[in-house]
């Protein structure tokens, strides 16, 4: 009998040990606001509507931070090795709509990881600039999408996760880290039809940091869920190029310094939208300057300066967009936070109308939007 008992009580050890060696996690987040916007034009089968253009009050969901809900887990393989998976789903908070009207919109992979070797996943994940180079930005730090450069043309506010990827992440080796992906585009006789490929490096020492990256997306407009014109929504900036590229090519570069509750960033990319005959090609230049300061452990100011400078080889036309951003945030506690965000447009050289990420263009040169919202983590 003593022996009976000895058996299950190791038993049940064994298994204890076990369940303590992997792990399941669910987590989320929810943004909601309120926006005021001071124009915004109609669109119809991705084209303007001449003559619209008026003040837009609206809820939105998932500003600063998308909202999301997912699972992330791992699984102890012995060796200093580990089994890992993330399934995450963007969603609207505003009407309970799936992101993209995907189960998993955001990620959805498995892999292994090494501490000593690094981390390799297979499936739906981020680009190697989403992890290194973002967090330059204001954006990746704080104000989300509405301060991305112009429609978020170069992905530096993760608009779009790439499918069909393999992704290895280095471990941080001395101060530097290497990120690098390879998507398939899944094309009969065609390898290299909607595939895409990234690779990143960043370094840190001390307080300052700095990275430099490059992304290459094949045949953009049906390979990613990018920012391109139809229905109702109209995409004045680089959407007829974005339709017509043969590949989207980003290579992209930032740094930052910290000094006490200060810290400053600044980034720099170029993007390239190529069409197949290189008569149609399009060409940006995006040059940011941020800030954020912490007034007290609880509240943050954000402040930014991106330009934006055009070339379009078929016009010879140079398009022109200086925007400003601002952010206020208060944390209530470690989980919720209050916000209040504005950001600025004005179209010059080319450009005719302004358009802020995430809306419809302005019926003139100038856009601007103020939103108040609050960000809740689980």
């Amino acid at each position: 009998m003593n022996k009976k008992i000895l058996a299950a009580l190791l038993l049940a050890l064994a298994a204890a040990g076990a369940h303590a060696q992997s792990s399941v996690t669910l987590y989320g987040l929810i943004d909601l606001g309120v926006d005021y916007a001071s124009n915004v034009a109609n669109g119809a089968n991705g084209q303007l509507v001449p003559g619209t253009g008026s003040k837009l009050v609206q809820m939105q969901s998932g500003v600063p931070a998308g909202s999301r809900w997912g699972l992330r887990g791992t699984e102890d393989l012995g060796g200093g090795y580990a089994a890992i998976f993330r399934l995450e789903s963007g969603f609207n908070a505003a009407t309970g709509g799936l992101g993209g009207g995907l189960a998993f919109s955001r990620n959805a992979y498995v892999g292994f990881k090494s501490d000593q070797y690094g981390q390799i996943t297979f499936g739906k994940q981020w680009d190697a600039t989403v992890d290194l180079i973002e967090p330059y930005s204001l954006n990746g730090n704080y104000g989300g999408w509405y301060f991305a450069h112009p429609n978020d043309m170069d992905n530096l506010d993760n608009g779009f996760p790439v499918n069909n990827a393999v992704k290895y992440v280095s471990p941080v080796l001395a101060g530097f880290q290497f990120e690098g992906h390879y998507s398939f585009g899944g094309q009969a006789g065609q390898f290299s039809k909607n595939a895409s490929y990234s690779a990143a490096a960043a370094y840190t020492l001390a307080s300052f940091s700095a990275g430099v990256g490059y992304l290459r997306v094949n045949d953009p407009i049906t390979a990613v869920a990018g920012y391109g014109s139809g229905g109702s929504f109209v995409n004045s900036i680089f959407g007829d190029a974005l339709a017509n590229a043969r590949y989207q090519g980003i290579l992209s570069a930032g740094a930052s310094y910290v000094i006490g509750s200060l810290k400053l960033m600044t980034n720099y990319s170029n993007v390239d939208f190529a069409s197949a005959t290189g008569s149609g090609d399009l060409h940006f230049q995006n040059f940011e300057v941020a800030g954020t300061y912490a007034v007290t452990p609880a509240f943050v100011v954000g402040a930014g300066y991106t330009y934006t400078v055009g070339q379009d080889h078929a016009t010879d036309k140079s398009p022109k967009y200086h925007q400003v951003n601002l952010i206020g945030q208060y944390a209530l506690s470690r989980r919720t936070s209050l916000y209040a965000m504005g950001v600025y447009q004005h179209a010059a050289g080319s450009a005719d109308n302004a358009q802020i990420t995430g809306f419809n263009p302005s019926g003139t040169d100038n856009q601007a939007v103020a939103r108040v919202g609050i960000t809740h983590a689980f």
